[in-house]
């Protein structure tokens, strides 16, 4: 099994071709939306697939170490970052071929009017230990 991480965006990627952005949607659609994500998760909670996932707001913080004693930094948010991330998923799968398939079904979530997003989906796996490494540090 390998873990890959699915990431929404609010925007960066590519646009969608259902490109109606989720502020101009109908309560209905954005209910029709989260229902389609919920029952993803389940389908992949039951198979053993699913790891986790959340929704995040678009509002963020940029924190950084600024030396001993002294308190963090912080700045932003940077909204304009095309790394603004509007969700995530964890998932294991046994396959690159499945986590594919999984993020393309995923990409399908329906959006304004009903219709499929197709949106662009990041699909990044996880780094898988290497020989003799223990603890990874970033």
């Amino acid at each position: 099994m390998a873990k890959y991480l699915l990431l929404k965006h609010y925007w960066g990627a590519p646009a969608a071709v259902n490109d109606v952005p989720m502020a101009e949607w109908t309560p209905e659609e954005i209910s029709a939306h989260i229902q389609y994500m919920r029952d993803f998760a389940d389908r992949l909670e039951e198979s053993g697939e699913y790891v986790g996932g959340e929704a995040v707001a678009p509002e963020g913080t940029w924190v950084r170490y600024d030396g001993e004693g002294r308190p963090p930094v912080t700045d932003g948010p940077f909204a304009e970052t095309k790394d603004l991330i509007a969700g995530w998923m964890v998932i294991d799968v046994d396959s690159y071929e499945r986590a594919v398939e999984l993020a393309g079904e995923l990409s399908a979530a329906p959006g304004a009017g009903g219709k499929p997003i197709h949106e662009w989906l990041e699909l990044r796996p996880f780094l898988a230990p290497q020989p003799g490494i223990t603890e990874c540090h970033g």
